[in-house]
């Protein structure tokens, strides 16, 4: 079998005025993600790891923030259209584990939810969806509550 590894970072300061989206679920909390999208900085980062498992650049390069069509563009539409560019390369999701490193809102009550949410969108199976939420331990912007970061690293595996 060919295996093959990506990561992804994405990064988003928080604004007002915006709904706060992570994993494909809007989040109750007094300030959103400023973004040309949505903002989901979860989604995102397993966009960019996806895309650059099978060197195929990177969300900005697929889906500019110059484009008007991306607008405030739901990041699950974004994340299965990078999918599909996965497997037309010939290529399936092995696993994924996404670190979400933020000081506010507690995410452990909707984890679950974003990992059925990933694995719909993905075509997978639960357990091969990681997804873990951390702080900064109230150091550096996100430790201010300035923002949020996600990390995330996927193996595709060769459907043929």
């Amino acid at each position: 079998m060919n295996y093959r590894i990506g990561n992804g970072y994405d990064v988003h300061a928080f604004a007002e005025g915006r709904k706060l989206i992570i994993g494909g679920l809007e989040i109750p909390y007094d300030k959103g993600l400023a973004g040309h999208s949505d903002a989901d900085v979860l989604l995102h980062s397993i966009t960019d790891a996806l895309l650059g498992a099978v060197a195929l650049g990177d969300l900005g390069k697929h889906f500019p923030d110059t484009d008007k069509k991306y607008k405030n563009a739901d990041s699950k539409v974004l994340l299965k259209e990078a999918y599909k560019l996965v497997k037309e390369k010939g290529y399936q999701l092995g696993n994924l584990d996404v670190t979400i490193i933020l000081e506010k809102p507690k995410l452990s009550p909707l984890i679950q939810k974003m990992r059925k949410n990933i694995t719909t969108i993905l075509e997978s199976k639960i357990e091969k969806i990681s997804i873990k939420a951390t702080t900064n331990e109230k150091l550096g912007f996100i430790g201010r509550e300035e923002g949020i970061a996600a990390f995330a690293t996927v193996l595709v595996v060769s459907s043929e």
